[in-house]
């Protein structure tokens, strides 16, 4: 398997996790090959990572969808819940993870700009999100709706977006009423799997 993106990407270290702790073998390709082309547009029309290229050769991506072909070929360990219910509150906590994610890295992209170009009202919308996001991810845990075993697709893409939060710092304060959420990455920070993905400081 070729797996495309970027070393910097959390969306492209989500999927890596789940390949890691499958231990399927696959080829990290960067996006941006040798002569400096942006090869991603090759296979993704909405020229996002990741891409998966399979073994047959199909092509996927986004990575929910990536998640799940993965978790169809039937390779343990299984992160993804059988059960109907189960697998459907799994979903919403992965989306939850995806969307705070989203608005973090539309925050981060926000303030790199220059003070006088920044956009007031939507940094305040998008702070109000991961606020939001966060403290739902709290009351799910201290319900203990999520927990830190077994690992599923839901709590890696929680670990992947609270990792860009903290390498970005830009919700700096964000564990001060979080500490079962703190206990959740924590665990996770400590698996070989988000050791190997850790990317570089920046």
């Amino acid at each position: 398997m070729k797996l495309i993106g970027s070393y910097s990407s959390p969306y492209v270290r989500k999927i890596s996790v789940i390949l890691l702790e499958k231990e399927i073998a696959f080829e990290f390709v960067n996006r941006i090959n040798s002569d400096g082309e942006d090869i991603v547009t090759r296979y993704s029309p909405l020229n996002k990572v990741p891409v998966l290229v399979a073994d047959d050769n199909s092509i996927w991506f986004d990575s929910p969808v990536i998640a799940g072909y993965l978790e169809a070929l039937n390779i343990p360990p299984q992160l993804q819940p059988t059960d109907g219910a189960q697998a459907r509150y799994m979903h919403q906590v992965e989306a939850l993870a995806d969307g705070l994610l989203d608005a973090a890295t539309q925050l981060a992209h926000e303030l790199k700009k220059k003070p006088g170009q920044q956009n007031d009202a939507d940094i305040i919308a998008l702070r109000g999100k991961i606020t939001r996001a966060l403290d739902w991810l709290e009351q799910q845990l201290v319900a203990g709706k999520i927990t830190a075993q077994p690992l599923t697709v839901g709590t890696i893409a929680i670990g992947c977006a609270i990792g860009f939060i903290n390498r970005r710092r830009i919700a700096q304060g964000w564990c001060v009423d979080h500490p079962q959420l703190i206990r959740l990455v924590e665990s996770l920070f400590r698996r070989e799997s988000f050791l190997r993905t850790e990317p570089q400081a920046s």
